[in-house]
């Protein structure tokens, strides 16, 4: 759970997630917690032109990073034009992921909620490892319900409301899906 870098703080860094997960997230005025992404390996972070970072971002597990100063990875850019455009579709694609995340919080039922998230983590879990239907959730079921504007009374019932209805099996640090076309469907509504 160690701290990769701090909301408000200079914004001197940029970390290449290569092993582990981290959560990326704000702490509102009034203490809460908005967790705002989760980091898998191969992720960028700090990659934002302002001069403080406007997140924190912790290890969730096991986590291992590169850091580069701002100044050294822009040098790096020049010289490596095809991971300049490489950046570009990961921050497109980041910002794409960003909109869906506003339609879910304003416009989701708490079921769709947590079947979005699910379907989401396994598809980015399936790109890194393979398809599985298995799906590991390193995270606390806190994590998921600060992710998603639930509380974690909501989160803990709807995983339960799914493997009662047998659309997953609740596994240690994770779920196994037994009917991926429910979830996707519930995910999708």
């Amino acid at each position: 759970r160690s701290t990769l870098f701090t909301q408000d703080e200079p914004a001197n860094s940029v970390f290449n997630l290569t092993g582990g997960v981290a959560r990326l997230y704000k702490l509102l005025p009034d203490g809460r917690r908005q967790i705002v992404g989760f980091a898998l390996p191969g992720d960028f972070l700090g990659l934002a032109m302002a001069k403080q970072n406007g997140f924190s971002a912790d290890a969730v597990d096991a986590v291992e990073a590169c850091r580069f100063s701002r100044e050294e990875f822009a040098d790096f850019l020049h010289k490596k034009p095809h991971l300049l455009q490489r950046l570009h579709e990961f921050t497109s694609h980041e910002l794409s992921i960003a909109q869906d995340q506003m339609v879910l919080l304003g416009r989701r039922t708490a079921e769709e909620k947590v079947a979005s998230f699910l379907v989401n983590w396994r598809d980015r879990w399936a790109r890194l490892k393979g398809r599985s239907v298995t799906v590991p959730l390193p995270m606390s079921r806190q994590d998921i319900a600060d992710y998603l504007g639930l509380t974690i009374e909501t989160v803990s019932r709807t995983f339960s409301r799914l493997a009662k209805d047998k659309t997953i099996v609740i596994v240690p640090d994770g779920i196994r899906v037994l009917n991926a076309p429910r979830m996707e469907g519930i995910a999708v509504a």
